[in-house]
């Protein structure tokens, strides 16, 4: 995504676009491995110093209220965050905490299928997202 494509994300979540909010999301987009919050940090500090700390935390918690971006949680309860929205599952590494993205139509179409013959009893399924666990074979 280029810088006009992150404004245009920014402003269409409803924000005000500013030099923060675009620097945040950037770095999401640049480092594009489910980064944990300091490694977004880190990430800014080399290109942007002067943002601070303070108000990536405030910035990616608007960005997750506001749709733009969302949080990934691993069974180590470490705290990730994604920039891909359209729907897409996740392959997790617990040894490693490598993630990445798994995008399969075909099974979005089964798990849908599945949960409307289900039909839950006082529960209306919005979203579908799979967080499988495993190892990556090429570690």
């Amino acid at each position: 995504m280029n810088r006009t494509e992150l404004q245009k994300e920014i402003s269409e979540a409803g924000l005000k676009v500013t030099p923060q909010r675009i620097a945040i999301l950037e770095a999401l987009v640049e480092l594009a491995n489910h980064p944990t919050v300091d490694e977004i940090i880190a990430h800014i500090k080399e290109h942007h110093p002067s943002i601070a700390t303070g108000t990536v935390y405030k910035t990616l918690e608007t960005m997750k209220d506001k749709g733009l971006i969302m949080r990934v949680i691993t069974d180590k309860q470490v705290m990730r965050y994604d920039a891909v929205l359209h729907r897409h599952h996740h392959l997790y590494n617990s040894e490693t905490g490598r993630i990445e993205d798994y995008h399969d139509e075909e099974l979005n179409q089964m798990l849908e299928e599945y949960f409307k013959k289900k039909n839950i009893e006082n529960f209306k399924v919005k979203d579908l997202k799979l967080y499988i666990t495993g190892e990556f074979l090429d570690n």
